[in-house]
C-alpha cells in the first residue's frame, strides 16, 4: 500500500492549530505577559509630560517582547523537549523547519497583539495618539524587535538542555535586561548632569537599548537619523548571531 506524504501547507495548519490551542490554554501566561506592559505604561503617566509619550511607549513595548520570547517562548520548547514532542514530529513526515516555523508564527502574533495593546492602553488611558505612519513603522519595528528576543530565547533553549534551568536563565536575563534598560533609559532621560560615556552606550546599545530605540524613533519617523539606523543595524546583527548560535546548540531531544 503506498505511503502518502501530507501537502508541507496541510502539515504547517495543522501544526499551527496545535500551537495555538496550547498557546489557548496557557492563556494565563499569555495574560501575564499583556497585561506587565500595560502595567508599566498606566504606572508612567506622570512622566509622559517629562519623557514624551513615545518613550513611555517604547518602553511597554519593549518590556513585552522580551518577556514573550524569554519566557513565553523559550520555555515552552524547554518543556516541550523534555516532554518528547519534538522527538515525536521528528519521526513523523514533517519537515523541521514547519515544527519551529508554526511556533514563531504564534510568536509573531503576540508581537502584534502586545504592541495593539500598548497602543490601545496608551490611546485610551494616557491620551497618546501617534501619525498614521508613526503606528504603521512601530509595528514594523516591534515585529524586528521581537526577533531579537525569539532569538535570545531559541540561544539559551539550545545551550541549557534542563526546562527548570531554562525558566530560571530566562528570568535572570530578563531582569538583567530590564534593570539595565528601564533604570538606564530613565536616568539618561531624567538626568540634568552629564551621563557618564560608558554607561549612555552600555544602554543605548544593549539589546534592550536597541530595540527600545527603533521603536520609540519609529513612533515619530521625522526623527530618525543615523544613530536610529545604527540602532537598527546592531538589532538585526544581534538577532542573527542569537539565531545562529541558537540554531547552531539546539538538540530536538535531552539526551
Amino acid at each position: 500500500m503506498e505511503t502518502v506524504i501530507p501537502k508541507t501547507s496541510v502539515v504547517l495548519s495543522s501544526l499551527l492549530r496545535a500551537d495555538f490551542t496550547t498557546q489557548w490554554r496557557n492563556r494565563r501566561a499569555v495574560v501575564l505577559t499583556l497585561i506587565v506592559p500595560g502595567i508599566i505604561l498606566m504606572s508612567w503617566k506622570s512622566l509622559i509630560a517629562t519623557v514624551g509619550g513615545p518613550f513611555v511607549l517604547s518602553n511597554a513595548i519593549t518590556i513585552g517582547l522580551f518577556a514573550s520570547g524569554l519566557m513565553g517562548y523559550s520555555n515552552t520548547v524547554a518543556r516541550d523537549r523534555d516532554k518528547g514532542i519534538f522527538q515525536r514530529l521528528r519521526v513523523a513526515p514533517i519537515p523541521s523547519w514547519a515544527i519551529m516555523g508554526s511556533r514563531l508564527l504564534v510568536q509573531l502574533t503576540m508581537i502584534v497583539l502586545i504592541t495593539t495593546i500598548v497602543f490601545i492602553v496608551g490611546k485610551n488611558y494616557d491620551n497618546i495618539t501617534l501619525s498614521p505612519s508613526g503606528y504603521i513603522i512601530t509595528y514594523f519595528t516591534a515585529i524586528i524587535g521581537g526577533s531579537v528576543s525569539l532569538s535570545l530565547g531559541q540561544m539559551i533553549v539550545g545551550y541549557i538542555k534542563n526546562p527548570e534551568t531554562v525558566n530560571s536563565t530566562t528570568r535572570l536575563v530578563y531582569i538583567a535586561f530590564m534593570m539595565t534598560g528601564i533604570f538606564g533609559e530613565m536616568y539618561m532621560a531624567l538626568s540634568k548632569d552629564k551621563v557618564d560615556e560608558i554607561i549612555a552606550y552600555a544602554v543605548q546599545y544593549c539589546p534592550y537599548g536597541t530595540v527600545k530605540t527603533i521603536l520609540s524613533i519609529g513612533m515619530e519617523p521625522a526623527k530618525w537619523n543615523s544613530n536610529t539606523t545604527a540602532a537598527l543595524l546592531l538589532t538585526l546583527g544581534y538577532s542573527v548571531l542569537f539565531a545562529f548560535l541558537g540554531i547552531k546548540w539546539f538538540k530536538w531531544n535531552t539526551k
